[in-house]
């Protein structure tokens, strides 16, 4: 149940976003948007809600309960992100609002770009492993609770595994790459 729950918070995390860009730039229901457009933290205190009753009325904890901790982190850290991304490309599209801006792509520009996502997927980490602490005192057996454990564990990599790549930007910058003359400039072979 808890699968098709998070299943079903993706899938309608998406469809408000649509509808809320649509009734937003399409339809011109600026507060009919927004309002559609806030709708969607319910669904993440949905997920919440239905994960910790399943717990309380004894439900084994397995891995779809780490995996409900992990997309609630990933949408808090995550969430806001993505949709100001896709509201200013919905802005553009449907109601010529300015082209959004592309994130660098070389040096030092880019790595500061890089560690602020790093720094998203950090919140998303400790949004997800404090959940999943909270789980784990709440269900008390510490055998019962290794499957919310071993997910604390693959949190932590996560966000280990970002940090690393983010660093990576800082220490090996791509360089922009260099001009080549334009034909206009080029010089006339001697002697014409």
């Amino acid at each position: 149940m808890i699968v098709a729950l998070i299943i079903a918070c993706e899938v309608g995390f998406w469809v408000l976003l649509a509808l809320g860009l649509t009734a937003r730039y399409l339809l011109r229901w600026r507060r009919t948007g927004m309002a559609l457009l806030l709708c969607e933290p319910m669904l993440e205190l949905v997920l919440f809600a239905v994960t910790a009753v399943d717990l309380r009325n004894g439900a084994e904890p397995g891995w779809e309960h780490g995996l409900a901790a992990l997309y609630i982190g990933f949408t808090v850290g995550y969430g806001h992100y993505t949709v100001g991304r896709l509201d200013a490309h919905a802005a553009h599209r449907l109601a010529g609002g300015p082209r959004p801006g592309k994130p660098p792509r070389h040096g030092l520009a880019r790595a500061r770009y890089e560690g602020g996502l790093w720094l998203r997927t950090l919140v998303a980490s400790c949004v997800s492993l404090a959940l999943l602490q909270a789980a784990v005192l709440y269900v008390g057996d510490p055998s019962a609770a290794e499957p919310l454990r071993s997910w604390q564990g693959t949190t932590l990599r996560i966000a280990g595994i970002h940090g690393l790549i983010a660093l990576s930007y800082l220490l090996f910058p791509k360089k922009a790459p260099v001009e080549s003359a334009r034909p206009d400039e080029e010089r006339t072979p001697a002697g014409r």
